[in-house]
């Protein structure tokens, strides 16, 4: 069973960086992971290491909560 779960989800990451294709690598790591992809299997997809994907991850995170966040004073 483990070993057609591991086929299935290599093809879904196959499937997702093809419908990706031009995306940066930023891109394409936010979306594995959004798939359900740990950071080592992610970094194996696109050819890093996994420091690389956690901090592209943590920079997404981060930039999404600070504009939550962030308000302009009124005049």
């Amino acid at each position: 069973m483990q070993n057609s779960d591991d086929r299935i989800e290599r093809l879904l990451a196959l499937i997702l960086l093809n419908q990706m294709n031009g995306a940066s690598q930023r891109e394409k790591a936010i979306q594995l992971n959004l798939a359900g992809f740990s950071n080592v299997e992610i970094a194996n997809l696109l050819e890093t290491n996994t420091a690389v994907v956690a901090q592209v991850l943590y920079e997404s995170r981060k930039g999404k909560s600070s504009k939550k966040t962030t308000k302009k004073p009124a005049g």
